[in-house]
């Protein structure tokens, strides 16, 4: 997995799949993550960290609120939670944030943020696709991902956050209504399951078996093509395999020795797209459309409505695109 960037001084509104590519083996079953209940205790090497008192570590925020947020964020980490009532895979994701967030007892405090009623934090973190996740630390935020990921993703994640804390000072405990430090809260009560071919899509992700995800995908749809879950999944997975052994520079190199080559595009606009370059990369296939014989208009075109689905159908970038491929088509 690759290392989070230092904290910016402001949010970039990126689709960020980078957490998902070449990322190293998970822990072997039963190894408890750094940082969670269980894991071995690093050596004392320095004063006690802070501890803050707060209501609980899942807390709803709002545009009038998160000022208090950012202050808790100058103690502990504060995991961000872009959600909608309507939005399907935000009802997939919170419970995973909540648990995680229960399991490693204080060591995060997670905010809810409804889009739908907080305009001005929604835009402040950029929420053109929601779930959306970010981190405050010291008073400044860090774009995480974006899209409903599995738990051992997202645990993934969060050692990132824990690791960049800790570079920037921040190694605090949030204690709940008074609870002993380190003592989480009550998890929340488990979501339900999933519908078995995502489940078994999910499993071969979290094994990094993503030709098995496809195919658990694959039958979902066509089981019901109306499953959209399942098609943004398979479009979602599909990049992730394509970027698999990548090299950015061998990858771009190529695409510039033969900009009509629809392969060697389509391959820097899948890093484009996972980079969060969404633009760049709606506007390379775009432009190299017209140039294309039929069956290379088809691999675009294909390959296009592919990142509206990873991007969010809804998304206005989206919008814009759908807008210039109708009229190349037609």
């Amino acid at each position: 997995m690759t290392t989070l960037p230092p904290v910016p001084s402001g949010l970039r509104g990126a689709v960020d799949l980078s957490s998902l590519v070449n990322r190293p083996p998970a822990p072997a079953p039963g190894a408890p993550a750094a940082g969670s209940p269980g894991a071995p205790t690093p050596p004392d090497g320095g004063a006690p960290a802070a501890s803050v008192a707060v209501p609980a570590l899942v807390l709803d925020a709002t545009d009038e609120t998160f000022t208090q947020f950012l202050e808790l964020s100058n103690t502990v980490p504060v995991i961000v939670d872009l959600w909608a009532e309507w939005c399907g895979p935000c009802k997939q994701l919170s419970p995973v944030l909540d648990k995680l967030v229960a399991e490693y007892g204080g060591r995060f405090v997670l905010a809810k943020v409804d889009v739908d009623a907080n305009p001005q934090l929604t835009q402040a973190f950029q929420a053109q696709s929601i779930p959306a996740v970010a981190a405050v630390i010291g008073g400044r935020p860090v774009q995480l991902f974006v899209g409903a990921l599995p738990e051992a993703q997202v645990r993934d994640v969060f050692e990132q956050v824990l690791e960049l804390a800790a570079q920037n000072g921040v190694t605090g405990t949030a204690v709940a209504d008074g609870a002993p430090a380190g003592e989480g809260e009550t998890p929340e009560p488990e979501p339900e399951p999933l519908p078995p071919h995502h489940q078994d899509a999910y499993d071969a992700i979290d094994r990094g078996d993503y030709d098995a995800a496809i195919a658990a995908y694959t039958t979902a749809i066509a089981q019901d093509p109306r499953d959209q879950l399942a098609v943004a999944g398979l479009a979602q997975v599909s990049l992730i395999s394509r970027l698999q052994g990548a090299s950015l520079a061998d990858v771009r190199a190529e695409a510039a020795a033969a900009p009509t080559d629809v392969d060697a595009q389509l391959a820097v606009a899948d890093l484009d797209v996972s980079g969060g370059h969404v633009d760049d990369a709606f506007d390379r296939v775009l432009t190299v459309f017209p140039s294309l014989d039929q069956e290379g208009k088809d691999a675009a075109r294909k390959r296009l409505l592919e990142y509206f689905e990873i991007v969010g159908l809804d998304d206005p970038r989206v919008a814009a695109a759908r807008r210039r491929l109708t009229m190349l088509l037609y």
